[in-house]
């Protein structure tokens, strides 16, 4: 099956999260599909705190990819902002 689930990056403390296709058995952090944005939980000030791309996002929704429950709640989140 296939997922849209984060994948982290950054510094030790310091967390930043791609949001990425990828088969649901593959490591957290290994190799993807597509990278469709990313989320920076320690925005702050001008800083971009959440960068998706709706049209890919729809396109694997489409297809069938299930989001992970954290990605849900940010795509949700992203839907009411807009």
């Amino acid at each position: 099956m296939v997922t849209i689930r984060l994948a982290r990056g950054g510094a030790k403390k310091r967390p930043f999260y791609h949001i990425v296709v990828t088969d649901s058995r593959a490591r957290r952090d290994s190799s993807y599909i597509e990278r469709l944005g990313f989320y920076n939980p320690r925005a702050t000030g001008q800083e971009v705190r959440l960068n998706l791309e709706d049209d890919r996002i729809t396109y694997w929704l489409g297809q069938g990819a299930q989001p992970s429950e954290r990605v849900a709640k940010l795509l949700k989140a992203e839907a009411k902002a807009a």
